[in-house]
C-alpha cells in the first residue's frame, strides 16, 4: 500500500536523500522517496510505520516535523527563531572569546560553546549520518572547523560555522518561499460543493457529487466539478487555471470548470464530471506526476552528489599531501586542505538544479500548461518542429451544418441526416457529435456497429448495411457521406471556424525558428483554406492516422530533430506518443489523447504551445546557468585556495554566496512571463 507523510523543516536535499536511505532500511518499508521540493514523504507498506519513521527522522533531523499530509498547522517558524537566537547568541559568545583577554581554560570552554551554539545541528547531523555509513556536506564543515581549531586558526573556526549556519537559515527561508509560491497552485482544490436538492441546499464534499446532479455556486465562491450552467449568469476568474487575467462572462448553456472563481452573480450548474475527472483535479493530479518525470540533468546532479563529499574527502587529503610534500608546512598543508573541503560543499548544485525545474513547472501550470515532469520540459525546450492536428486544434471543432444532399429520390434531406446519426450516435468525433446533435427524430437500434479511425462508420440498419463517413477522396470540402449497400446516397456538408489563437501561434512559432505544419485528415480545399488563415510553414491533407504517424516517424530520423504533435482526438493518440513532446487540449482533448500527451493545455489555446517552449527554454537557460556559474565560482576559490591566495573566509562565501546566489536565481524561473513582448 502506498502511504504519504508531510516532512517539514528539511533544509538540505542531500540530507534529505541521506535520511531516505535510512527509512528504506525500516522494516517493511520499500520505495520510500522524499520530495525535498514539496516537504513530502511517500512510500510503500502494508502496516502504518509513521512512528518508526518519526522516531528515525528525530534522530537524523532533530529539527523536522513528520505529520500527516492533510494537517495544515505548521511548527517550524518557532525551531527557525530557536536556531536563529542560538546562532546570534553564539556569534555574540564568539566575538567575547576572540577580543578579550582571559584564562585558557576559558578560552576554549567559551570557544566550544559558541562552536556548538552556532553549528550544534549539522555536527549532529555529521556524527549520527557518519556512524550510519553516510558522508555529506555536513561532514566537511565539522572537519573543516574542528582542523582549523586545531591548528590555531580560531577566528576561522568561529567564521566558518557561523557563514555556514547564516547560510543555511537564508537557504531554508529562500526554499520556503518557493514552495509557497508553488503550493499556491494547491489553492484549485476547492472545499466543498453546495448541492441543491429541490428547495434545499447542503454543503457537501465535491467527491460526494454524482454526475448529473446540480450544484450552486455564489459570488465569491470557487467552481467545484465541472459542467453546464442551467439558471443564470456570471463573471469567472480563470486565472489559477489558464493564467488570463480578464473575467469571462458566463450564461446559461456555457461549459464551466471546476477551479474557477464566480464573482458575481448566483449560477446553478448540473455537473458533466465526477470530481476526481474534473479539472482542478486533473490539474492536480497531473502537478503529482511531473515531479516523477526527471530530467537527465537533475537525475545525473542526484547520482553525482551521492558520491561527491567522499570524493571531495579524498581530493582535500590530496591537496593537503601535495603541499606538505612541496612545502614541508604540515599545519599550511592541512589549512589548504580544509578550504578545499569548505568551497566544495555540493549544495548549489543540490538545491538549485531541481528548485529551477520545480519553478519552470509551477510557472507553466499558472498559465494552464501542465508539463508532465523536467524530462518534458527539457524535450520542449528542443522542439524545431511543431504539427498541429486541424480539427479541435486550430479550429473549434463545433461544426454546423451547411448542407444536406440526397442522391436516393426515396430519401428526403432528414433521411439522410436521420442514417448519419445512426452511425454517428456512439462518436465522439467533433463531426460525429454535430451531426448526432442537429438530428430531432428518435434514434432506432443498429447491428454489427464497427468504427474505423479517420475513415468511419459501418452499421446494419433494417437489415441493410450502412457506411457513414469518407470514402471519395479529393472532395472540395468538409463532407461526410452516406453509403446504403456500397451506393452513395447523399452527403452532408459542414464547416468549422478558425480558432482566433491559432495565427499568433504559428507566428510566435515562426519568430522562434519553429517550423508549423498542419496534419490533416481533412480534404484538400478545407485543409488549404485553414493553412491560409493561421500561415503554417507546411500542409499535409487527407491523412489516416497512421500517416500522420510515418510523417512524425520520418522527420525524426533526420539528425538533431525534436517534433511537438498538437492534437485532441482518439486518432491522435498514436502520434501523440510517438512524438518527442506530445500536447493535447484539456478540454476538447479526449481522454486517450491527454493520457498518450506529455503536456496538456487547460483552456485547449493553440497561443500556449509558445509559451510552453518559452518557459521550456528560459528554466533550461537558467538551470544551465546555475550549474555554470556555481561550477565556475568553485573551482576559482579551489585553485586559489589549493594555492594559498584565498583563506577560508573567502572560501566560507564562496559556497555560501553561490548556493544563494543560484536559489534566487532559480526563483526567476517562476516569474517568467511567457508573454511578455521582448
Amino acid at each position: 500500500m502506498k502511504r504519504q507523510l508531510k516532512i517539514e523543516g528539511l533544509d538540505c536535499p542531500n540530507c534529505a536523500k541521506a535520511l531516505e536511505g535510512e527509512i528504506n532500511k525500516i522494516s517493511g518499508v520499500c520505495n520510500a522517496q522524499i520530495d525535498f521540493l514539496k516537504s513530502r514523504l511517500s512510500y510503500e507498506s502494508e502496516e502504518d510505520k509513521a512512528k518508526e519513521i518519526v522516531s528515525l527522522t528525530k534522530q537524523i533531523e532533530p529539527n523536522a516535523i513528520v505529520k500527516d499530509i492533510g494537517i495544515k498547522k505548521a511548527s517550524v517558524n518557532a525551531k527557525f527563531f530557536i536556531d536563529l537566537a542560538l546562532l546570534i547568541l553564539g556569534i555574540g559568545v564568539g566575538l567575547c572569546v576572540l577580543f578579550i583577554k582571559m584564562p585558557t581554560w576559558l578560552f576554549w570552554s567559551l570557544f566550544v560553546v559558541s562552536a556548538l551554539m552556532m553549528g550544534y545541528k549539522t555536527y549532529y547531523k555529521a556524527v549520527r549520518l557518519l556512524f550510519k555509513g553516510v558522508i555529506n556536506e555536513n561532514l566537511l564543515i565539522t572537519i573543516s572547523v574542528v582542523g582549523a581549531a586545531a591548528i590555531g586558526e580560531h577566528m576561522e573556526a568561529l567564521m566558518v560555522v557561523a557563514l555556514y549556519s547564516i547560510g543555511k537559515l537564508l537557504e531554508g527561508l529562500a526554499v520556503e518561499k518557493s514552495r509557497r509560491s508553488i503550493a499556491a497552485l494547491s489553492s484549485l482544490q476547492p472545499e466543498y460543493a453546495v448541492l441543491v436538492d429541490g428547495e434545499n441546499e447542503k454543503r457537501v464534499s465535491p467527491s460526494e457529487v454524482e454526475v448529473g446532479q446540480v450544484i450552486i455556486v455564489k459570488a465569491g465562491e470557487k467552481i467545484a466539478l465541472d459542467g453546464i450552467i442551467i439558471e443564470g449568469e456570471a463573471s469567472l476568474d480563470k486565472q489559477s487555471l489558464t493564467g488570463e487575467s480578464l473575467p469571462e462572462r458566463v450564461r446559461c448553456g456555457d461549459e464551466v470548470m471546476s477551479g474557477c472563481i464566480n464573482l458575481d452573480g448566483v449560477i446553478k450548474i448540473r455537473t458533466t464530471k465526477k470530481y476526481s475527472e474534473s479539472t482542478a483535479s486533473k490539474i492536480l493530479d497531473l502537478m503529482e506526476l511531473a515531479q516523477d518525470k526527471k530530467s537527465k540533468t537533475e537525475t545525473t546532479i542526484s547520482k553525482i552528489t551521492k558520491w561527491y563529499t567522499l570524493g571531495v574527502i579524498i581530493l582535500a587529503l590530496s591537496v593537503w599531501g601535495i603541499v606538505w610534500a612541496v612545502t614541508g608546512q604540515f599545519s599550511e598543508a592541512l589549512y589548504r586542505g580544509l578550504i578545499f573541503l569548505v568551497v566544495s560543499c555540493p549544495c548549489a548544485f543540490a538545491i538549485s538544479v531541481p528548485l529551477s525545474y520545480f519553478s519552470g513547472l509551477g510557472n507553466a501550470s499558472k498559465h494552464g500548461i501542465l508539463i508532465k515532469g523536467s524530462a518534458i520540459l527539457d524535450a520542449c525546450a528542443k522542439v524545431n518542429l511543431v504539427a498541429f492536428d486541424k480539427t479541435g486544434t486550430l479550429t473549434t471543432g463545433k461544426f454546423k451544418i451547411e448542407k444536406i444532399e440526397s442522391f436516393d429520390k426515396k430519401k428526403s434531406q432528414e433521411d439522410i441526416l436521420y442514417l448519419a446519426a445512426l452511425g454517428e450516435q456512439y462518436s465522439i468525433h467533433p463531426l460525429g457529435v454535430a451531426i448526432t446533435k442537429a438530428n430531432l427524430k428518435k434514434l432506432g437500434k443498429v447491428n454489427s456497429f464497427s468504427e474505423k479511425a479517420g475513415e468511419g462508420v459501418s452499421f446494419v440498419y433494417k437489415k441493410k448495411a450502412y457506411f457513414v463517413g469518407r470514402k471519395t477522396k479529393n472532395l472540395k470540402n468538409t463532407v461526410v457521406e452516406v453509403f446504403e449497400e456500397e451506393k452513395l446516397i447523399g452527403q452532408i456538408t459542414l464547416s468549422d471556424e478558425v480558432k482566433q489563437t491559432a495565427l499568433s501561434a504559428c507566428e510566435g512559432l515562426r519568430a522562434m525558428n519553429v517550423k508549423s505544419v498542419m496534419l490533416t485528415g481533412d480534404n484538400e480545399q478545407s485543409a488549404k483554406k485553414v493553412a491560409q488563415l493561421v500561415q503554417v510553414d507546411e500542409l499535409k491533407h487527407s491523412l489516416l492516422p497512421q500517416d500522420k504517424f510515418a510523417y512524425i516517424e520520418e522527420y525524426q530520423k533526420r539528425k538533431g530533430n525534436c517534433v511537438g504533435y498538437v492534437g485532441d482526438g482518439l486518432n491522435d493518440a498514436p502520434a501523440l506518443s510517438l512524438a518527442n513532446v506530445g500536447i493535447s487540449m484539456g478540454l476538447a482533448g479526449n481522454s486517450a489523447s491527454k493520457e498518450a500527451s506529455d503536456i496538456v493545455l487547460v483552456d485547449d489555446n493553440p497561443e500556449k504551445v509558445v509559451s510552453a517552449i518559452k518557459i521550456s527554454k528560459y528554466t533550461r537557460k537558467i538551470v544551465w546557468e546555475n550549474i555554470g556559474v556555481s561550477a565556475l565560482v568553485k573551482l576559482v576559490f579551489l585553485v586559489l585556495g589549493a594555492c594559498g591566495v584565498t583563506g577560508m573566509l573567502a572560501a566560507v562565501f564562496a559556497d555560501v554566496g553561490v548556493t544563494l546566489l543560484a536559489i534566487l536565481n532559480s526563483l526567476r524561473a517562476l516569474k517568467y512571463k511567457p508573454n511578455k513582448k521582448s
